[in-house]
């Protein structure tokens, strides 16, 4: 295993280990700046979302995770105090989307108890660096009393809570929910965001929506298959590994890095690894917590340092000749070369491992849990490196091919390509 476990462990804080109770944290503006302070001292988030890997984000320069609900709070809470990490610790807040009706008193009078019993049970933890109320609770919605409902939730918090902000985390912003929050929540401390491809317009968007207070971007990372070139099949083409890298490097240094006015700081998406449209996506670890050339990025933006030993590049990858973006359609049982052009800056052997799915039928939307189409064996040759082959399935439909380039250091490349098998 990488150093990174034997460091983390060595650089734990004694002080972070020994406090038991609840650190104030509070936004002040000096000078039209807005700054977080923890226990007196400035903050700036270096986030990642979600808690796998903790004592990684930490060994990295990470000094905090993100939640989305209180589910395993204590488990999550632990480990960040451990590796003297702090949490926006989420309150699941329902969404219209999902059934919930805010015209329905009870019903919402109903859910702030529930979230006032969470908020009880962990205010006082040493973890806790803020409050996220909700997420995404714009996201095909009608009914503008939601903000009502969070700010009823906010001002429970404050009342029982004099320690942590508060925040509301949006999908995107524009100036109809920017609007909402200004005239409806003003016991909303922090503007939360989430946004991918429009990371590098978040502050000018923040200004033109007349927000003047803090904000945080909550989520970022690669470009959102809502955002992606499209197949005539409708399937999202993802990044590379490489090219997510890239672009999480530059989006990054040339938007919220910058802005020393209004934002407090930021959460990678996804520290770990999920499926959503497909397993690789969105988490920046494989399934077997092999890291992606991202978490290079994410060490060299929050510590100001390159890793020793770098992941694989991916320079390329075609099917039958041809990239993830020229919709590459075969017939049935057709066979055709693959090849991945991957390199690895440590000069490290390099193995592959190649998977084949049928595209992904269960697809959600704001990140609702999707499950993984199981793979399709056999069809490219056991042992196949950089350069191979692939048969065509002999069903019509549309598929992705995976590969996974590995340096036997933990680090991984990634890339897939969608096809579609065509019709008898």
């Amino acid at each position: 295993m990488k150093l990174y476990l034997l460091l983390s462990f060595i650089a734990l804080s004694t002080a972070a280990q020994a406090q038991t109770t609840a650190v104030k944290v509070e936004v002040k503006q000096t000078d039209g700046r807005y700054e977080l302070r923890r226990g007196g001292q400035p903050y700036f988030i270096r986030g990642a979302g979600g808690g796998q890997f903790p004592e990684r984000v930490k060994a990295y320069g990470g000094n905090s995770i993100r939640t989305w609900s209180t589910e395993n709070a204590d488990k999550v809470l632990a480990e960040a105090q451990k590796n003297g990490l702090t949490v926006m610790l989420g309150l699941d807040v329902a969404r219209e989307r999902h059934g919930f009706d805010y015209n329905n008193a009870e019903a919402v009078a109903v859910q702030l108890q529930k979230v006032k019993a969470e908020v009880l049970k962990y205010k006082d933890h040493p973890a806790v660096l803020f409050w996220g109320i909700g997420n995404e609770l714009n996201l095909e919605y009608t009914n503008p009393k939601v903000w009502d409902a969070v700010q009823q939730i906010a001002q429970m918090i404050h009342e029982v809570d004099p320690y942590h902000p508060t925040s509301t985390v949006l999908a995107g912003l524009n100036q109809k929910e920017a609007d909402y929050i200004k005239a409806r929540c003003p016991a909303v401390d922090i503007l939360s965001i989430n946004t991918y491809a429009g990371l590098a317009e978040i502050p000018q968007q923040v200004r033109q929506t007349g927000w003047r207070g803090p904000y945080v971007v909550a989520e970022w990372g690669p470009t959102g298959h809502w955002e992606s070139p499209v197949t005539p099949w409708k399937a999202s083409v993802e990044e590379t590994s490489s090219q997510k890298a890239a672009v999480y490097q530059s989006r990054y240094e040339a938007s919220v890095a910058k802005d020393k006015t209004q934002c407090l700081g930021t959460y990678v998406f996804l520290w770990g690894q999920k499926q959503e449209r497909t397993p690789t996506w969105y988490g920046i670890f494989t399934e077997d917590g092999k890291e992606s050339e991202v978490v290079d990025v994410m060490q060299y933006l929050w510590s100001g340092k390159w890793p020793r030993n770098r992941a694989p590049h991916l320079a390329s990858f075609t099917l039958n000749g041809k990239k993830a973006t020229d919709n590459v359609q075969l017939q049935p049982d057709q066979s055709v070369p693959v090849a991945a052009a991957v390199s690895d800056p440590d000069q490290d052997p390099l193995t592959y491992r190649y998977e084949l799915l049928p595209e992904s039928t269960d697809l959600k939307t704001g990140g609702d849990r999707e499950s993984r189409p199981a793979p399709i064996p056999g069809l490219v040759p056991a042992g196949a490196k950089g350069q191979t082959t692939l048969k065509a399935p002999t069903k019509a439909g549309a598929y992705r091919l995976f590969v996974y380039a590995y340096d036997g250091k933990d680090n991984v490349a990634t890339a897939n390509i969608p096809f579609y098998v065509q019709g008898k």
